[in-house]
């Protein structure tokens, strides 16, 4: 005579079967979270701030400042004074003592000396983004250093001397007429024009005072090399970069890659953001990407689905078995 299972022994083995395959189904949640949607971690994102160099503004960093809030960075782009290296560093380090959690941050032209000087000592400052930048030694200054690699702009500016609260000093501007070659000739001339009326200008003693630290020795750091820059040689900047021995890109860019080419800049300073987190490998410069994390969150779901079915079943054959 054919047996047949009692209802309740049924029962207990369909429940059975349903608790292994929830369990299936947790374990793969609880192993799927520490990837993200949009690829990160548990870990905080670091705060990215975007210094400005000379004749220019923070506005200079709009194109770069939309592309990584819309990746949920949290962006600051300060005002540089433009007033001298020690106070202008002196003022950007304040900015970083405002904040809080790990920081990425990215200087252009001028800019670049000042994060160099204003992230010594900042334990918080994970990585140094030079975009076309002056990127110095201890010693060096902006002048001494273009001296060794000439640039067109030497004919480029023009001297104004000023006063404010009691101090006298000697401003730089760049001549109308230059701005478009020299400067930014990759943008249209409408908008050179524009930015020759609303420039601020530099003080020398931006470009004459000397470095007294030089952060970028014990802080990882990346290099955007501008191939058509004729205000900073692009053969100072290869230098610059391959002494700290920088991360480098170049792209067919003038000085001010930031607003011509708003992506390639972006993407380097989301490879330095990437290198603050311990969990995740930076982002190549070329090639693809490989995320460790993904491929060791599929692995585990894979393992955890293939225990939590083994279980489901040797639970079914034990309570067949065990059924009267």
């Amino acid at each position: 005579m054919a047996a047949f299972p009692v209802p309740g022994s049924r029962r207990r083995i369909r429940r059975a079967q349903v608790m292994a395959a929830g369990c299936a189904v947790a374990m793969c949640t609880v192993l799927a979270a520490p990837v993200a949607a949009d690829g990160g971690t548990a870990t905080t994102k670091p705060t990215i701030v975007l210094v400005h160099g000379a004749f220019a503004d923070a506005s200079s960093w709009n194109g770069v400042a939309e592309r990584l809030e819309r990746r949920g960075y949290t962006v600051i782009a300060p005002a540089n004074p433009l007033r001298g290296l020690y106070s202008d560093a002196t003022y950007i380090a304040s900015v970083l003592d405002s904040i809080k959690g790990p920081i990425v941050l990215a200087g252009h032209s001028y800019g670049g000396a000042l994060i160099s000087t204003a992230a010594a000592g900042n334990p918080r400052v994970k990585s140094l983004v030079y975009v076309s930048a002056l990127m110095l030694d201890v010693g060096e200054s902006g002048m001494s250093l273009g001296a060794k690699f000439p640039s067109e702009l030497g004919t480029a500016t023009k001297s104004v001397p000023y006063r404010a609260g009691g101090v006298s000093g000697t401003d730089l501007y760049l001549k109308a007429d230059k701005i478009h070659p020299v400067f930014a000739a990759d943008l249209p001339e409408m908008t050179t024009r524009v930015m020759a009326v609303t420039q601020r200008p530099a003080a020398t003693t931006a470009f004459s005072e000397t470095a007294k630290v030089a952060a970028w020795k014990h802080i990882p750091s990346w290099f955007l090399v501008a191939k058509q820059d004729k205000t900073i040689n692009p053969d100072q900047e290869r230098f610059e970069a391959k002494r700290a021995g920088s991360h480098t890109v170049e792209i067919d860019s003038s000085h001010v890659a930031m607003i011509s080419h708003p992506d390639a800049v972006t993407d380097l300073v989301l490879q330095a953001a990437a290198a603050t987190d311990p969990a995740r490998p930076a982002l190549a410069a070329t090639g693809t990407t490989h995320d460790a994390r993904t491929e060791t969150a599929l692995t585990g779901i894979a393992a955890g689905s293939l225990i939590a079915g083994t279980g489901a079943v040797l639970l079914g054959r034990r309570l067949r078995r065990s059924r009267p």
